[in-house]
């Protein structure tokens, strides 16, 4: 049995196999991790070619929109009653 600091056993062979893998992107790159999952990983996009980690990414001005939407949706003022004479 594996004992921790605060002197709690961990029960054996309950839990999974944590296993280095290799993890290719479509990018072509490839970076070593580890993980329960048997064999190598695919995955279609990693932090080299994410537009938000590479700084890369296009922000959208919304203050067009935002002003469009206050437009539209603004409390249309109440023309004031005429004064009684």
């Amino acid at each position: 049995m594996v004992q921790i600091k605060i002197g709690i056993l961990m029960k054996p062979a309950i839990h999974p196999a944590y296993n280095e893998v290799r993890v290719h992107c479509a990018c072509g790159n490839a970076f070593s991790t580890r993980s329960t999952h048997r064999g190598d990983i695919s995955v279609e996009i990693c932090s080299n070619c994410h537009p938000f980690f590479t700084g890369k990414q296009k922000l959208m001005d919304t203050a067009g929109r935002v002003e469009r939407f206050r437009r539209k949706y603004a409390k249309k003022e109440t023309p004031a009653a005429p004064a009684k004479s």
